[in-house]
This record gives structure tokens, sequence and C-alpha cells, in this order.
């Protein structure tokens, strides 16, 4: 598969039988003409090996494509994961309005995609993970808070983290949610950035990730990483370079993003290993600090918080 392999999912993204894509999607890959070439992991019809495997479900950002991490999803898939993502898309149109409406519609296509997965032979149905890039790492979380077979969570700089109060709106209780959480955050946000960007009435609300307490917290500090640079096809898209100068962090630059993504990549393999698979190297992977994993200086910061007890409704 290469990326343009990718891209021509766009033509028939809405309907089946369709021969072009929208005007929006022409101008997308027209900025990403440099790189349409680019061969990933991925091979078309491969044979399936037998076994039964993990699932991840994977969450895109708001109206995003199903392929916008294709680098992260193929990586999981080539480490015994089966991957499965659809495109962002609202309750009613294609494009995702930041609504509770639309919110609800992502996390009914998780829910959709799991029951799926369960009809796949090659799929261990005990072992379900979902992990979301910024809209799609707040449409998880209201996910996970109906539907109990989501066993672990991981969000790439998730909008749990940025509209807190439309996760009170939706109704998300963090405090009785036990499964654990790998979150991801970008560089080094300033209290008047927050103060400037972050104060409309759905994004005011009691910190999602401070309420987390009945479940295993990684927080894995990206500070080489601006929000848009946790999905790799934004890392491709040239005109998102160009129209985003603002949001690259210090003196990082885009060779660091291509670095810091890698590394985003491996802390989550080895949290999914960790947690869906038992694997005792990879726990110890996360226990250790990123120098002594072999990451670069500056580039991450971890901090871990255990689960606390169990949360009151489901006290023994």
């Amino acid at each position: 598969m290469t990326v343009g392999d990718y891209g021509k999912l766009l033509i028939t993204e809405t309907h089946f039988g369709g021969s072009d894509m929208s005007q929006k999607w022409k101008v997308w890959i027209a900025a990403m003409v440099p790189t349409l070439k680019d061969r990933l992991w991925a091979v078309r019809d491969a044979p399936a090996i037998v076994g039964k495997f993990p699932v991840v479900i994977y969450a895109p950002s708001a109206g995003s494509m199903a392929w916008e991490n294709a680098d992260l999803c193929e990586y999981l898939a080539s480490h015994g994961y089966a991957v499965i993502a659809s495109p962002d898309m609202g309750a009613t149109t294609r494009d995702m309005s930041l609504n509770l409406p639309d919110l609800n519609a992502q996390a009914a296509d998780i829910s959709f995609l799991i029951e799926f997965a369960q009809k796949l032979p090659y799929t261990d149905m005990s072992k379900v993970a979902v992990a979301g890039f910024s809209w799609g790492g707040l449409s998880n979380l209201l996910a996970a808070s109906r539907d109990s077979r989501i066993r672990v969570l991981v969000a790439l700089d998730g909008s749990m983290r940025y509209y807190a109060g439309l996760a009170k709106e939706a109704g998300i209780e963090p405090e009785q949610i036990t499964i654990p959480l790998l979150y991801f955050t970008q560089g080094e946000i300033s209290l008047e950035n927050i103060e400037r960007h972050h104060s409309a009435p759905a994004q005011i609300g009691p910190n999602v990730l401070n309420r987390w307490i009945h479940g295993d917290l990684m927080t894995v500090h990206d500070l080489a990483l601006n929000h848009t640079e946790h999905g790799s096809m934004y890392q491709r898209n040239e005109d998102v370079w160009k129209d985003f100068p603002a949001d690259h962090k210090a003196d990082y630059d885009r060779e660091d993003g291509i670095v810091g993504y890698a590394w985003m990549a491996r802390y989550t393999w080895k949290f999914l290993d960790a947690y869906l698979k038992k694997d005792s190297d990879a726990l110890a992977f996360l226990k250790r600090t990123p120098a002594e994993n072999g990451a670069p200086k500056h580039y991450l910061a971890t901090e871990f918080r255990p689960a606390n007890g169990l949360a009151p409704s489901v006290v023994p």
C-alpha cells in the first residue's frame, strides 16, 4: 500500500459506487502529492495469519478520514493487533461538528466497529482497546463510558482534555471508569493560551484526567510534537505546515516531529502489550524513564498514576 492507495478510499467514503472525490479532499490530496508514492507496510489482500488477536479500534480526529494515522495503525497490526478504523462523520453530515449529537455519532461508530470485529474469525474480543486522536480522543471516552467491551483507552492529545464541559454534558463520569488510559499531550501550553483559546462553555468543566482515579493513568508529554503532529497524514500534508507555523513548539522542527511520532507509536504498542497481552517486558518498559528506554533527550516526559481502589458503583 502507498499513501496514494489510501487516498483513493476517499472516493468511496460516503458512496460505495463513487467515481470522484469531493473538492475538499482533492485539495487535501494535492497537498500530499510529494508523498503519495511513499510505501507503507500494509499489503493489500495479504493472507490472514491463523490465530486470535487483540482488537484496536482507531477513532480519527474531527471530520477526518479513517487512514489519518495509517502509520500507527499498521505499526500496531505488525505487532499482532487487529486494527479497524472508519471515517469520522457527524450525525447528519459528512463533516463533524464539535457538539454532543456528533460526539454521540462517533461514539456509536466505535461500538459499531466493535460489533464488526466480533464477526471476524481472527479477533480476541476479550481484549479490546480504542485509540483516538484529538476529537476521537473524546469520542473514545464516551464510548468507553457506555461499552463495557472496551478494556483499554489511548488518547493522542485527545479532546477529553480540552472539552471537559462537553464531557460533562455527555454524562461522562471519569470516576466511574476503571480501565487503564494512556494519554499523550502536545508540547507545553501556557496559561495565557488556555485563557485565550480554551474558554468556550464546551471546554470549561472538571478536568477529566484529574478525575481518572480508579483506572491506571499513564501520561506521556510529547515535548517535541504539536497537536497535529500526532497524526501521520497531517505530517505528510504540506498545507498543514504552511498554514499552522504558530503550532510549532519552541525550536522543534519537522524532523523532530517525525522522531517524536515514532516514540508515540512505540509507547502505544508497549502500553497495549502490557495491559492487553499482560506482557511483563512491556510493563517494565513503561516503568523506565524515556532516557532508559533510549529516547533522545528533551523529547518525552512520562508520569504514571496507579488506580486508587474501585469506583463506588462497582465496589463488591
